[in-house]
């Protein structure tokens, strides 16, 4: 295979794993895990090393988490993280070095994710480094999660606040992990969904009710598959 070829078959690649990534719309997310806690002087480097001013991202923003191993393999729902950073032209910087002021159910909700459909960039595949969360316990945090969107019903982010609730809504009917859009086009009978979809302007008390909905069905759902 000469280079040309090479470079045809990588780009192709790179398009089918990054099948949901959205140009100017979508962060790229990477998880780390290290052996143990971090003192506080490896957070700062790893802030300093890979903030967006030091080394460009070239997606929306970078949203990095660090966990230690043992937070990996207990399957838990809590937080669990060492560091968590934001960085990015188009993303407000931030860092937090230990869970606190945060909305903590996104974590474990990403986990399971990253458990299913993450891509190693280096090291073993997530599963066997991730352990299984759940599902008594993703029906509870996506029902944080759902709550959460709730409160910013009118906001300019409801389109992301419909589709994160369908990948929500997917999760609890069959157990599968969509990406938002994916997500979106399964639960595309409602209206609010159809709408979020084509980039339309929401209807707030619309987006309530699905939310309001979604979340009532998530506490009915069965906690086993």
């Amino acid at each position: 295979m000469g280079l040309a070829d090479y470079l045809a078959e990588l780009a192709r690649r790179l398009r089918d794993a990054l099948g949901a990534y959205e140009p100017g719309r979508s962060d790229v997310d990477v998880t780390a895990v290290a052996t143990g806690p971090l003192a506080p002087e490896p957070k700062q480097r790893i802030v300093e090393r890979v903030r967006h001013e030091t080394l460009p991202c070239p997606a929306r923003g970078l949203e990095l988490v660090v966990y230690p191993l043992e937070t990996a393999r207990r399957g838990g729902g809590e937080p669990g993280f060492e560091l968590n950073l934001n960085t990015g032209a188009r993303m407000p910087f931030r860092v937090d070095e230990a869970p606190g002021e945060i909305e903590g159910f996104w974590f474990a909700i990403d986990r399971a994710i990253l458990r299913e459909h993450g891509i190693p960039l280096l090291g073993p595949p997530p599963a066997e480094v991730f352990a299984p969360i759940p599902r008594a316990t993703l029906l509870r945090l996506l029902g944080e999660s759902v709550r959460w969107h709730r409160g910013e019903a009118g906001q300019p982010t409801a389109a992301d606040a419909v589709l994160n609730t369908a990948r929500a809504l997917r999760f609890a009917a069959d157990g599968t992990w969509a990406p938002k859009r994916a997500a979106g086009e399964w639960a595309a009978t409602e209206p609010v969904v159809r709408a979020a979809l084509d980039g339309a302007p929401l209807d707030p008390a619309a987006v309530a009710a699905f939310l309001d909905e979604t979340a009532a069905r998530l506490d009915r759902a069965e906690p086993q598959a």
